[in-house]
């Protein structure tokens, strides 16, 4: 589990493609692998990955076919930047909001209002996460936890404070990118519940 609070950025040193899977290096800021042991988790954008090293910071993980294709992993190219985030400990003040580093899509930045110091973006997501998107309610973007702004029919809002844009890879980011979404969990069960008993009733 993660807190969707990233500590860094990395950037992508090499890309190894294999039949059915990729190799993925990556440059680690300094001190963020101390202690990190082979087989922990990472969240690379918000994707939960295994490290086949520890403390390196050069970080190694195998990532499937599905992964590659269901994330924006399949964009990545040599140089990208990515958000990174180790797995939380049982004393790790959570600042953001529990995530589990599971990708439920991938969504197409709309438009970006840069203000100078903040960012307001506006985010198309697949049509079937809108029902889970609230206003004020919490969502995963590429592994950080952000508050949702207003919710329109087919997209959302989020707004982001400079520390967020200095510290994530939201400072480069652009119109057309793809980023990827976590819906909160507790969201979904409470959507899914209430889908239940409606349906019941109507029974």
């Amino acid at each position: 589990m993660f807190t969707g609070i990233v500590s860094g950025q990395g950037y992508i040193h090499k890309i190894k493609n294999n039949v059915d899977y990729a190799s993925i290096t990556i440059k680690a800021p300094a001190g963020f692998s101390k202690n990190l042991k082979r087989g922990a988790s990472v969240a690379v954008n918000g994707v939960c990955l295994t490290a086949k090293k520890g403390a390196t910071d050069l970080l190694e993980f195998d990532v499937i076919t599905e992964t590659l294709e269901k994330t924006n992993f399949k964009l990545l190219s040599k140089g990208n930047k990515v958000n990174l985030e180790r797995s939380m400990k049982a004393n790790t003040e959570i600042g953001g909001h529990l995530v589990s580093g599971h990708i439920h899509g991938v969504g197409v930045i709309k438009s970006i209002n840069d203000r100078g110091q903040t960012k307001d973006l506006r985010i198309q997501p697949p049509a079937s996460l809108m029902e889970y998107l609230f206003y004020k309610g919490y969502v995963g973007l590429n592994g950080c936890s952000l508050t949702i702004g207003k919710v329109f029919k087919s997209s959302f809002n989020i707004h982001l404070i400079p520390e967020t844009i200095k510290v994530t890879n939201f400072q480069k980011m652009k119109k057309g990118d793809l980023i990827n979404i976590e819906i909160d969990q507790t969201t979904i069960n409470t959507v899914e519940t209430i889908k239940k008993i409606m349906l019941e009733r109507k029974v």
